[in-house]
């Protein structure tokens, strides 16, 4: 169907943002995709992520928590859409559906559908990613511009992560004697090596979105998004995007990524460079991160969370370090060095403490952002431990989507970051 008008817009240990090689922080590049029958060819316009959910893990996933109807549902509303502004509102309408019935899921709240534990973070990743291939789909039969239908997917890709929302309710808050906290995660990725992954950070989005930390200084609302891992969304200002209008508005703020095997990380510093792991669509990206203004742009941001309160609170199973490690390039010098208590005056920047990946990143443009919109808040990154399965489960080949190791252990990573979550807003 062609609408009536047009608009113009434009294994384990090495899982984790980071995916560390070494104390050096040196990323490591991804295996190619498993040998074995010609993968089908892609239809028009399908993207990597998306081709991926002809597999059987991201089916059963689907089925078993009860999402297998999302994309369809949505695909029923394209086609009764008889103009740009309907499309948009059935995207914006249908993704924040999408969002609330996972925040729901996570929380408790209406049926849990399904075999896979309420807490699990992968059936909106792989829901939206269906989502997103109808809509695809729709567009190149709609006669709408290019420009059009990448509107169309910002709008969708930013209502069902949570990221229209983290604003609500502000006014509203205050009037109650709420403080608010922003707290972010991020999507499945390694997808390739095991495409059963699950984000520990987007788990704890969901499971902490709306909800009230009661702290010794008062109550305060957490409000959460998640991110994608693709180096194009951040180069386009996602991450800006989303926090511009959130930051002003927060008491604190706490961007959230899985990096090490068995303990989580308080991240010191944040390094303004690209290391070229690639994303989940198979691209590397190396150099200086991609922000505006850059003959201004740092080559580091710092943290401003209590780190020391949060490394020396007892906050959960798993240790919790103040990591003050980094790599740069000295000034004056041409070869990567790596600097355990911080950078040193001058230095350009080849790894934060989280790395050179988009861990690094996100935090690096949550605190230029801070620093830039002039706001005296506390904000920083922090890395959670590597979701594991259990014993017997830990190859892919096995095809288990969940154990009860697994369910456990992203459990006690959520608990534990909320715990984190609520030292940091009382020692701030």
């Amino acid at each position: 169907m062609r609408l009536a008008r047009t608009t113009g817009t434009t294994a384990a240990g090495r899982l984790g943002l980071v995916l560390l090689a070494s104390a050096a922080l040196v990323a490591v590049a991804p295996p190619p995709p498993a040998t074995g029958a010609p993968a089908a060819p892609a239809a028009p316009g399908v993207t990597v992520e998306e081709r991926r959910l002809d597999g059987d893990v991201p089916r059963r996933i689907l089925d078993d928590s009860g999402f297998d109807g999302v994309a369809p549902a949505f695909a029923a509303s394209l086609r009764g859409a008889g103009s740009y502004g309907q499309a948009e509102r059935a995207a914006v309408r249908h993704g924040e559906r999408l969002w609330q019935r996972a925040v729901d899921r996570a929380q408790g709240r209406g049926p849990a559908g399904g075999e896979l534990s309420r807490d699990d973070d992968r059936p909106l990743y792989w829901a939206r990613l269906a989502m997103t291939r109808e809509l695809r789909a729709w567009h190149a039969e709609s006669g709408l511009s290019e420009a059009a239908g990448t509107r169309l997917l910002e709008r969708l890709e930013s209502a069902s992560r949570g990221q229209d929302s983290m604003t609500g309710g502000g006014a509203g808050d205050r009037a109650k004697g709420l403080k608010r906290i922003v707290v972010t995660g991020f999507d499945p990725f390694t997808l390739d090596r095991d495409i059963r992954i699950s984000n520990p950070s987007g788990a704890l989005a969901l499971a902490l979105d709306g909800t009230v930390i009661r702290t010794a200084d008062g109550p305060a609302r957490v409000v959460t998004a998640v991110f994608p891992v693709r180096w194009g969304d951040f180069a386009d200002g996602t991450v800006e995007r989303a926090l511009r209008r959130a930051l002003p508005r927060a008491d604190l703020f706490v961007t959230v990524s899985q990096g090490r095997v068995g303990r989580i990380d308080v991240e010191r510093y944040n390094g303004a460079w690209r290391g070229g792991f690639g994303d989940n669509e198979n691209v590397s990206e190396t150099g200086l991160v991609p922000v505006k203004d850059p003959a201004t742009q740092p080559q580091w941001t710092t943290t401003t969370l209590p780190y020391a309160a949060i490394a020396a609170a007892g906050t959960g199973r798993f240790p919790v370090y103040d990591n003050t490690s980094v790599t740069e390039i000295p000034a004056g010098g041409t070869a990567p060095v790596v600097r355990p208590g911080g950078p040193t005056p001058g230095s350009a920047a080849r790894a934060g403490g989280g790395g050179d990946y988009l861990s690094n990143e996100i935090a690096y443009r949550a605190t230029l952002l801070r620093d830039r919109l002039g706001l005296d808040i506390p904000g920083g990154h922090v890395h959670t431990p590597v979701l594991q399965f259990g014993p017997g489960n830990t190859d892919p080949a096995t095809g288990t989507v969940s154990d009860p190791v697994f369910v456990q252990n992203r459990l006690d990573i959520t608990e534990q970051l909320r715990t984190i979550v609520r030292v940091a807003a009382e020692e701030s």
